[in-house]
């Protein structure tokens, strides 16, 4: 019977509903050869680094993600309760959306098309690369042991070209659409808990905030703006008898541009990216967001303008007119914990080295990787409680805190120490060692990678 570490044993058995028991084994098997491994993370490479614990073909193993029947819906609530459990329930859950692109060379790919390159592309350079790009909704947590918001994911979508919508028949879905789609799962799975969604320029669309405000009640959205977005007073209240159709907007307001050309700057120091703190000037206001067809909707919007550092001015908005700009600057700078969260997705959990390539296993593999981040993050906090954190110092610069490699690290030798090894204490050799060597070796061995 396979053992996990007791730090990993309530999560991972906590998935065991959304598979059979033949099919669990076998993923539970794929998970911790999936922690273990270095390099490429092709099925290949997960069943070699956990081969002490692998029984049974290996074909066995590639049809779990090709043909076995199992849902990725329950297995992210069931991850989404764990993360939110991080999070007090006095408090909102603010949670990053994004997009990011994984590379994928091959012919008959399955949903493979031509995305936007956002880490490679520069404001004078835009590039472009074959790939999948996924929709990630990520739960900003804020651990004990760190300063910074670690941006777990729990929902994933992906983007599909509109010609293979069309081929399949199917309604063509936007990034914007993907992600309202996954926000009204995560606030229909949770009724009780109020959401703060914070999105880039590529989410700061009319009908999300639309979305928004409908739901304001558990959701909340912070974007980009556009200076010159039109901004309209509400329609006045129609008399009794009045002829005609009635009116959709009022009075014509200024666009945030010219209000800024009119106005000073109130200087304040906000909350900047990875928890540190900046002084800016701002310039905030209100007013009914239009556009044809979507009719209004109520923002705040804020103008930053830094007085320290080389960054651009810009525009945010929210359907919360309630927050104050200096909330709305310090929200939309968490949202940049998502954007290390993808790099280290591509470093550690070889998010763009698999090599799937029907449908189902396409839609299975980038989001279970991509919960797989977060289950080693659950699992490195819950050891954590118990234990002290250990961050691995480099001569080059001094770490304060740990990040995920520090995390996955933890994890690796937990599962060396209490997984692997438990299993091969049959072996005299393995009992022969002593356990001070035995210890030195589980740690270079952990953090060899």
């Amino acid at each position: 019977m396979l053992s996990f570490p007791s730090a990993a044993h309530g999560l991972f058995m906590s998935f065991c509903v959304a598979f059979s028991e033949p099919t669990f084994r076998r993923m539970a098997c794929l998970a911790l050869g999936a922690i273990l491994a270095s390099g490429r993370h092709t099925v290949t490479a997960m069943l070699t680094s956990a081969r002490c614990v692998i029984s049974g073909h290996w074909s066995c193993y590639h049809r779990v993600f090709s043909r076995a029947s199992w849902s990725l819906w329950p297995l992210g609530k069931i991850l989404a309760r764990a993360i939110l459990s991080w999070v007090p329930e006095e408090e909102s859950v603010v949670v990053a959306i994004d997009d990011t692109t994984a590379q994928h060379r091959g012919k008959r790919v399955y949903g493979k098309g031509c995305h936007h390159d956002a880490v490679r592309s520069a404001h004078k350079q835009i590039v472009f690369k074959w790939g999948h790009r996924w929709v990630v909704l990520a739960v900003m947590v804020k651990f004990p042991f760190v300063r910074r918001r670690w941006a777990l994911p729990v929902l994933v979508a992906l983007y599909r070209p509109e010609e293979l919508d069309r081929k399949e028949r199917r309604q063509h879905k936007t990034p914007p659409r993907l992600a309202r789609q996954l926000i009204a799962v995560l606030i229909r799975w949770f009724p009780a808990r109020r959401f703060v969604f914070l999105g880039d320029g590529g989410y700061a669309s009319h009908e999300l905030a639309g979305f928004c405000q409908h739901y304001a009640r558990q959701a909340t959205l912070v974007s980009r703006f556009h200076g010159d977005a039109r901004l309209y007073e509400p329609p006045p209240v129609r008399r009794p008898g009045q002829p005609g159709r009635p009116r959709v907007k009022g009075r014509k307001l200024p666009t945030p541009e010219e209000t800024v050309a009119q106005s000073r700057l109130k200087k304040t120091t906000v909350e900047w990216t990875g928890g540190t703190t900046r002084r800016v000037g701002l310039v905030s206001g209100t007013g009914h967001w239009y556009k044809a067809g979507q009719g209004l909707v109520e923002v705040r919007w804020v103008f930053v303008h830094p007085l320290e550092g080389r960054h651009r001015d810009e525009y945010f908005y929210t359907t919360d007119v309630s927050l104050s700009p200096e909330e709305i600057v310090g929200l939309y700078n968490r949202r940049w914990s998502i954007e290390t969260s993808f790099q280290e997705v591509r470093e550690h959990v070889g998010f763009e080295t698999t090599r799937q390539w029907t449908a189902k296993s396409v839609l299975r593999t980038g989001p279970w990787l991509l919960g797989l981040f977060s289950v080693v993050c659950l699992i490195f906090a819950e050891h954590a409680r118990t234990h002290k954190v250990r961050v691995a110092q480099q001569p080059w610069y001094h770490k304060a805190e740990p990040t995920f490699s520090d995390a996955l690290a933890t994890v690796r030798e937990l599962i060396w120490s209490e997984t692997i090894l438990k299993q091969a204490l049959s072996n005299k050799g393995v009992q022969k060692l002593p356990p001070l060597l035995r210890e030195t070796l589980l740690h270079h061995l952990a953090w060899a990678a």
